[in-house]
C-alpha cells in the first residue's frame, strides 16, 4: 500500500507540528486516529462480507453438485435391470401363446410362397403323386426320404464308380 518510512513520517510529523501548532495537534492526531480506525473496520468489513459471498457461492454451488448426484443417486435406487427382462419374456410368451391357440391357415403355405392360389386338397393331391411316381422307381427316393446312414467304412465301388 504506502511505503511510509520513519524518515517520512517524521518529516511530516515536523510539518504538522509547523502547520497546526503544538496546542492543537495532540486533538489532531487523536481526530487522525479516529479516522484510520473507522476506514480499518470499514475494510475489515467490506473484507468479511466479500468472503461470506464467495463461501455463500462456493456453498451454493456445491449444494447444486450435491442435488445432481442425490438425484443420479434415486434414478439408480430406483433401476430394475430384472424387470425389463421380465416384461420381454411375458411379451414373447404372449406372443407364443397367441400362435398356439391361433386357428391354422386354410391355404398350404408352399402354395402362398409359390405365387398360386391352389386349394390345399390339391397341393395334397400334387404331393401324393410324388410320392407315387417316386415308389415306382426304385433309383429314385422321395424328396422327403433320408439318406443312407455313413458307417465310416469305405465301399467298394467298381471301376464305374457304382457300389458294388
Amino acid at each position: 500500500m504506502l511505503e511510509i518510512g520513519w524518515g517520512k513520517l517524521v518529516l511530516i510529523g515536523i510539518v504538522a507540528l509547523l502547520v497546526i501548532g503544538p496546542k492543537e495537534l495532540p486533538a489532531v492526531l487523536r481526530t487522525m486516529g479516529q479516522w484510520m480506525t473507522k476506514l480499518r473496520r470499514m475494510a475489515a468489513e467490506f473484507q468479511s462480507q466479500f468472503q461470506e459471498a464467495m463461501r455463500e457461492a462456493e456453498l451454493a454451488e456445491l449444494k447444486k453438485q450435491v442435488d445432481e448426484v442425490s438425484s443420479t443417486a434415486q434414478s439408480y435406487s430406483n433401476f430394475d435391470p430384472l424387470s425389463d427382462v421380465r416384461r420381454e419374456f411375458e411379451t414373447t410368451q404372449r406372443q407364443i401363446e397367441n400362435a398356439v391357440n391361433a386357428p391354422p391357415a386354410t391355404t398350404n403355405e408352399s402354395t402362398e410362397h409359390s405365387g398360386t392360389n391352389i386349394p390345399a386338397s390339391a397341393a395334397t393331391a400334387e404331393i401324393s403323386a410324388d410320392a407315387q411316381h417316386a415308389a415306382e422307381k426304385p433309383d429314385v427316393k422321395p424328396a422327403g426320404a433320408a439318406a443312407e446312414p455313413h458307417t465310416g467304412e469305405p465301399q467298394a465301388k467298381d471301376q464305374e464308380g457304382r457300389p458294388a
